[in-house]
């Protein structure tokens, strides 16, 4: 028995396993089984110490205080008081009275009048003028005393605060710091920001399960809840959204959120552990499946967040608790163009193609086979026989192998509005993949639409590409089990990302003519990374889509470029990309957090310290 899982039994209490067998019951033995590992596998880099490294000292927190801020901005944070116990409800207030920002208001509402003793706790801290309390006549629920405490603030922005969590000391101040950044940087104010967040034992005792958060996401919102805790936003984007919705109790802050990100003008993220959130056996922190009526909640906020943004979809709760996902109905029938580059390889084109036109449940789209300068005999006389047939169509690149050229070849035979670009090692798994990716590619703004593939022995192959991962761009969850969800189950949540895979994407039409189809001077490397770069920096958003599953037979094993050319032509595609997106790379991919590894793929932390400001 390993060490790790010999302390885990050791920690166990009657709750704990009472918690245990409900997550069978809901998961099932093979799936509670694969979640308990995740659960166990030992951190590569541990976050305990690592946050006691990354946390503010007491130095840096003194430098904050003595800043001098030409124009403060008042903050108020609103906090909803219920049956809190004396001990949390005084360390929550105290980790809002040791922040080294000064320019803040704590809006206190007490929706339990009948609790003599937080009422007197209370009064006590009314004599600080800078918190404010009311209590109401009744308990109003998390709606409506929140909205209460709500009413009660006068600052610029405000705050949520659960009654049980605290705030890092200097979590006021990073705020402040990136708003004022912002600013600077375009000459607004944002008027949404969230921090990154993790979990303390109800005693203090442990900082753990820290959630390191990727920039504004619309897909990944969808999918979760990420912003979560810690949420500042303007006061006048709350008077044009409105307060809590009762009709979400349970999530009506998720719904708050997603009504804050319709309207916002300017979304930041503060990349830092600002938030603790506090766990009990009554928390959604700690247990999860105890608000079960939160995630049907969740639902529905979801559902109405579609409403109101024009987009059809379909909702539906996914296993893992506060996890959704967003089927997006496909409006007509529109020709997809499968653009196939080959050369030999006659019985692998054959089991893609097989697998194409056996399990594919979308019929509308045709096949455009590359043929590259092929030897074989056999490969030619394959040709004859699917040419013309079946909606497949052989074309022939004269020329050199070039990755971009031959797709961009490809593509302008193409008649479809969408191009699905496939690798032909791939092998199709679900029959609904097309309709999933082209369902995305659909939707306003969408330019480009990846899968998940898997390598033959049902390990991870590709669940989205990372920028400046490996140095330059590297896929995440590579070699990871089929069926096991990582980190923040990101790998199997709906997300937009800054790039995937050519070996299976699909691209809207109008976006790759937009963006002047693939650079043909990357020939082999970082194509489609480039790609899907150029679509961002269009305005496009790049999904990553976890329900289009495929193999991708290519070898797990590629190793070094084998000859002088080939590595010297390898480092120029390397300089192409480090020269044109010198921006990303030095500042760091949107979708990934500052604070994850570079070399690793699995989302662990990054294991140096953190600079001082």
């Amino acid at each position: 028995m390993s060490s790790t899982v010999f302390r885990l039994i050791r920690k166990l209490n009657l709750y704990t396993i009472k918690k245990g067998i409900r997550y069978l019951q809901h998961f099932g033995p093979k799936e509670f089984l694969i979640r308990l590992s995740d659960r166990i596998e030992p951190e590569e880099v541990p976050y305990e110490p690592w946050y006691e490294q990354h946390r503010a000292s007491e130095a840096e927190l003194e430098r904050q205080r003595g800043k001098k801020w030409k124009h403060p901005l008042l903050i108020s944070i609103a906090v909803p008081i219920y049956r809190t116990p004396l001990p949390y409800l005084e360390q929550m207030i105290d980790s809002v009275k040791r922040q080294s920002y000064p320019h803040w208001e704590l809006c206190l509402v007490n929706g339990s009048p009948e609790d003599e003793k937080l009422s007197l706790a209370l009064l006590a801290y009314a004599g600080d003028s800078r918190i404010r309390v009311k209590t109401l006549p009744e308990n109003l629920g998390i709606a409506g005393n929140t909205n209460a405490a709500l009413g009660m603030a006068k600052g610029d922005y405000i705050g949520f605060l659960d009654h049980d969590d605290l705030l890092a000391p200097d979590a006021l101040y990073e705020i402040a710091a990136a708003i004022a950044e912002e600013e600077k940087d375009t000459g607004r104010k944002p008027e949404l920001l969230y921090t990154d967040e993790d979990k303390v034992e109800s005693d203090l005792s442990r900082h753990f399960q820290p959630n390191l958060k990727p920039d504004f996401s619309p897909d990944l919102l969808r999918s979760n809840n990420y912003i979560c805790h810690f949420l500042v936003f303007a006061k006048s984007l709350y008077e044009r959204v409105g307060g809590l919705d009762a009709r979400y109790e349970g999530a009506q802050d998720y719904d708050f959120i997603l009504r804050c990100t319709e309207k916002a003008d300017g979304i930041c993220h503060v990349p830092r552990i600002l938030y603790h959130w506090r766990i009990s056996a009554q928390s959604t922190a700690d247990n999860p499946i105890s608000k079960e009526h939160a995630y049907e909640s969740g639902k529905q906020a979801i559902e109405a967040h579609l409403a109101r943004v024009g987009l059809a979809g379909e909702v539906s709760r996914k296993k893992d608790f506060g996890c959704y996902r967003v089927t997006y109905p496909v409006q007509g029938e529109p020709l997809v163009s499968v653009v196939i580059p080959n050369r030999d390889e006659t019985e692998t084109l054959k089991k893609c193609l097989t697998s194409v036109f056996e399990k594919t449940t979308w019929k509308n789209y045709e096949i455009i086979i590359v043929e590259n300068n092929s030897e074989s005999c056999e490969i030619f006389e394959y040709y004859k026989e699917i040419d013309g047939r079946n909606g497949v169509h052989v074309v022939y690149w004269d020329g050199e192998f070039n990755y971009s050229a031959i797709n961009n070849f490809g593509i302008r035979h193409a008649k479809g509005d969408y191009i699905l670009c496939l690798n032909n090692d791939i092998e199709v798994i679900s029959p609904d993949w097309m309709t999933e990716l082209l369902g995305h590619c659909q939707r306003p703004g969408t330019g480009a639409a990846g899968a998940l593939l898997y390598y033959p022995d049902d390990t991870i192959q590709h669940a989205g590409i990372i920028i400046g991962i490996g140095g330059v761009a590297g896929s995440v969850f590579v070699n990871m089990k089929r069926g096991h969800t990582g980190y923040m189950h990101r790998e199997s949540l709906q997300q937009d990302l800054s790039a995937v895979t050519a070996a299976c994407m699909m691209i809207k039409r109008e976006a790759y003519d937009a963006v002047g189809g693939f650079e043909e001077r990357l020939a082999i490397a970082f194509n489609d990374v480039d790609f899907c770069l150029k679509l961002r920096e269009a305005g496009y958003l790049v999904v990553y889509d976890p329900y289009a599953e495929l193999y991708h037979y290519e070898s797990k094993t590629r190793g070094a470029e084998d000859t002088e050319e080939k590595a010297r032509r390898f480092q120029t595609e390397i300089e192409y990309m480090r020269t044109r997106w010198i921006q990303i790379l030095k500042k760091g991919d949107p979708y990934y957090n500052p604070n994850l590894s570079l070399s690793k793929w699995n989302y662990s932390l990054r294991s140096s310290e953190r600079k001082g400001k």
